[in-house]
């Protein structure tokens, strides 16, 4: 595997801050491919009007595949752009020219999900004799697509341009994750499409929706529908309907990422009371009720004969194995306050609050895994002791003291369950300058640990709390720092070197504006397409 350093002589001349010549482009990948062979002597033409992606004879899949069929549609947009093109006789035509591309994909399979385990695996050829992308599946075409695209330039002249090249690519994590929080701010449909976009010009695999938490309750439950019409800022305007949903998950697998909902409770519940009345805790003041309400109530039936029915409708609307059942920051205080919780636990012998969480929880786990579902956690399930079956993922969020992130790595994958790493990579946490930096320089698998413990870690994510973020903000904030998160997560762990690593991601970031996506600059300097209103 190789690092950008160690590809020839053409990536050590690459400028500090900007491309300043055509013989340096070609070479502008993200993220870094595991493998990359670019031969500065050798550039071909592409042409616009008649340039395009084809499938391979002896391929398993063929025209009529829905992803690569709208795949093929929208790269030939976005290597060429709408136009106007030059035609030959507009521009002197010194290169080869080549009319297509050939893909070739081994297994078949189209109408399916993407998976925890899907192959991303992609090989793609760029020479006199070939221009084939080779890939075990469909995920791993998309992959390969996308890469074509970014070897993409245009000359002075106006001609389309790529090196030959040499590519040999797999991801690192099998999960690489973007979290998006729609309960604290409300992002419209259109707003997380185009997330989704840009999630596969990066190569995430994983769009966690944080759709509800204490705020709003904006998904639109068909066995509930109260939950929205009282519980959402607006149950016209601010709900997501479940053609919403599945729009979002179609048009999520078409790009090869997996939609992971979460559901988060017993905490984070309140906007769930408004619509389910006695699903809250009461608190109380003294020996009355203060008339405010803390997490779910763990000590009524019908609080379980609810998360049945309503687990049953999230299983059948979301396809993806798992779900993510939260399981994070409980207010004990509430809790503590109340004297038939009290009683219920002095009942079951329950002498920390921590207990009676574990109680709820795994009965949680139990009604979801009878739908056969697979969950994923915040970590606080795995901290208080809960009895978890052995494919549980734990997801860690906190690095505090005494155990910081890295420690509590250790501590779960000790235990035997497989681990996402999200405490580095709060990209909702913002500071002067380039704080890019401080993700890309995170290393997953930095902590004690023998090889065993370290397979266990399937990935990770960058979160995107709502609390300061709408729709104003969201594309900015987002873009391209979340780029750092994915190429630590997709590139080998030896793709380090953080001036190299500026130096693509600052073109890529005008590669992105030149797709319309509003990203944020890394530091001074300019794009040739500047960003505009469409």
């Amino acid at each position: 595997m190789a690092r950008p350093g160690h590809v020839g002589v053409l990536l050590l001349l690459l400028p500090l801050l900007a491309v300043e010549t055509t013989e340096e482009l070609g070479t502008y990948v993200w993220p870094w491919p595991q493998k990359i062979s670019v031969s500065p002597n050798q550039t071909f033409a592409l042409k616009p009007g008649t340039f395009r992606f084809q499938y391979s004879a002896s391929s398993a899949v063929q025209p009529g595949c829905s992803v690569l069929d709208q795949a093929f549609v929208r790269y030939l947009g976005l290597i060429f752009g709408p136009g106007p093109w030059l035609s030959p006789d507009q521009a002197e035509q010194k290169q080869t020219v080549k009319n297509s591309l050939e893909v070739f994909v081994a297994v078949p399979g189209c109408d399916q999900f993407p998976e925890m385990n899907s192959v991303e695996n992609y090989t793609l050829t760029l020479n006199g004799d070939d221009f084939i992308l080779k890939a075990g599946t469909v995920w791993g075409a998309l992959r390969g697509l996308e890469t074509f695209s970014q070897l993409i330039w245009r000359s002075a002249e106006g001609m389309f341009c790529v090196k030959q090249t040499e590519i040999v690519d797999f991801p690192r994590f099998p999960h690489r994750g973007l979290l998006l929080d729609t309960s604290r701010h409300y992002l419209p449909l259109q707003a997380i499409l185009e997330t989704l976009d840009v999630m596969a010009y990066n190569k995430f695999n994983v769009f966690h929706w944080h759709i509800v938490d204490d705020p709003s309750f904006p998904y639109d439950s068909v066995t509930f529908p109260e939950l929205s019409r009282k519980g959402s800022y607006n149950p016209v305007t601010h709900i997501y309907t479940i053609g919403d949903v599945k729009k979002v998950i179609e048009y999520a697998r078409l790009r090869g990422i997996r939609v992971l909902a979460e559901f988060d409770t017993p905490g984070h519940t309140l906007s769930w009371g408004k619509g389910v009345p006695g699903l809250l805790t009461p608190c109380y003041s003294g020996a009355t009720p203060s008339g405010s309400y803390g997490p779910v109530n763990p000590i009524l039936n019908t609080t379980y004969e609810f998360m049945a029915s309503f687990f049953q409708e999230i299983s059948s609307v979301f396809p993806d194995f798992y779900l993510h059942l939260g399981g994070d920051e409980v207010d004990f205080s509430c809790w503590q306050s109340n004297p038939d919780i009290q009683a219920f636990m002095k009942e079951k012998g329950f002498d920390t609050y921590e207990k009676l969480e574990s109680f709820y929880i795994q009965r949680l786990l139990n009604i979801v895994s009878s739908y056969k579902k697979g969950y994923i956690v915040w970590q606080e399930v795995f901290d208080n002791s809960v009895k978890l079956s052995p494919d549980t993922v734990i997801h860690v969020w906190r690095d505090v003291k005494p155990v910081p992130y890295a420690m509590e790595m250790q501590n779960i994958t000790s235990a035997g369950y497989r681990v996402l790493l999200s405490a580095p990579w709060y990209l909702n946490h913002i500071s002067y300058g380039q704080d890019w930096q401080q993700a890309y320089r995170v290393e997953p698998l930095d902590f004690k640990g023998s090889p065993e413990q370290k397979s266990l870690v399937i990935g990770g994510e960058a979160c995107m709390w709502g609390e300061y973020v709408d729709v104003t903000n969201l594309t900015p904030r987002l873009w391209p720092r979340a780029g750092a998160v994915a190429e630590r997560l997709w590139s080998s762990e030896s793709v380090q070197d953080v001036d190299l690593a500026y130096n693509r991601l600052a073109y890529f970031r005008c590669e992105l504006l030149r797709r319309g996506i509003q990203a944020q600059p890394l530091y001074v300097g300019y794009c040739e397409h500047e960003y505009f209103q469409h």
